[in-house]
């Protein structure tokens, strides 16, 4: 019964939510585009803040797999961690944007996406 009880777990965690597909979002360029200095993720932006809500309850993993290293990271207390992507060209450009647009990701202490910001 144990066996029984262990393979289950071991599905249920290898079966995770699966991965959104974003409308609108050519994801390839977006994770080509680190820091938001091509306008890539400038072009997409509208539609990728139209969908943000797919983001949350995805772990850090999916979040990585999906939209490429963050361009940020912050670790807060309590284990919460913090992904920032630049849709504008950020002050690490060679042409900043006056204000640029973060994406700013909250995960947990769990490791899951508990909130999706535009900034």
């Amino acid at each position: 019964m144990k066996s029984y009880s262990l393979l289950l777990l071991l599905f249920l965690i290898a079966c995770g939510k699966p991965l959104p597909t974003l409308d609108g979002v050519d994801l390839q360029r977006w994770q080509a585009d680190k820091n938001g200095c091509a306008g890539d993720r400038a072009a997409s932006a509208d539609a990728l803040v139209r969908q943000t809500e797919l983001l949350k309850a995805l772990s850090e993993m999916q979040i990585v797999e999906l939209l490429g290293k963050p361009d940020q990271h912050e670790l807060y207390k309590r284990n919460q961690k913090f992904y920032t992507y630049y849709l504008d060209a950020s002050p690490r450009c060679p042409s900043p944007a006056d204000t640029a647009r973060q994406l700013t990701i909250r995960f947990n202490a769990m490791g899951l996406a508990k909130e999706v910001l535009v900034e």
